[in-house]
């Protein structure tokens, strides 16, 4: 018993100091402002690493305490609302959705990217655009690369965790 509280308790620490991570990179990315969306991706890998290793609540926990505290702390709160519609969650629903077939996945993965970008997008023109600042073009430009780019992240995820599993994994001596 005393072995399985430890274990928890390990894994419990952990969780906090990769949400306290998450949190300071957010909170850079916000404090540059160019780095915001860059920073939430970042802040991810916390829910990455949690996922693979611990499973279970851990990465929702991870993810609750990052997007909360980023809200709460972060002067910008662009980097934080694109870390809790998107980044945040979507690796520990990749990683469920890939071991699906591959069409059931990738059709539900574009479904959530479509419905975050959706709420981003009307939270930004709500909250954060200007008055005349948003044209039509640069909105389906923005729209666009978004789309482009999205494959690109998922991709880029799954090869993240081929490095993560070939070379990190054996040098951290993870049971």
């Amino acid at each position: 018993m005393a072995i399985d509280t430890k274990n928890k308790t390990l894994r419990l620490a952990v969780c906090a100091l990769l949400s306290a991570l998450g949190v300071a990179l957010i909170y850079i990315g916000s404090v540059t402002g160019v780095l915001d969306m860059s920073a939430a991706v970042i802040a991810s890998v916390g829910c990455i690493f949690a996922t693979v290793e611990f499973g279970g609540a851990y990465p929702w926990l991870i993810y609750a305490v990052t997007g909360v505290l980023s809200l709460m702390l972060v002067p910008d709160p662009m980097s934080a609302l694109m870390y809790i519609l998107f980044f945040g969650f979507y690796p520990i629903l990749k990683v469920k959705l890939d071991k699906r077939s591959r069409l059931f996945g990738w059709i539900v993965k574009e479904i959530v990217f479509n419905l975050s970008l959706a709420i981003l997008f009307v939270l930004w023109i709500l909250l954060f655009a200007a008055e005349g600042e948003s044209t039509l073009v640069l909105n389906l430009i923005f729209i666009l690369v978004a789309e482009i780019i999205f494959p690109i992240y998922d991709l880029a995820l799954s090869k993240m965790a081929v490095v993560y599993f070939r070379k990190i994994r054996p040098k951290l001596r993870i049971k």
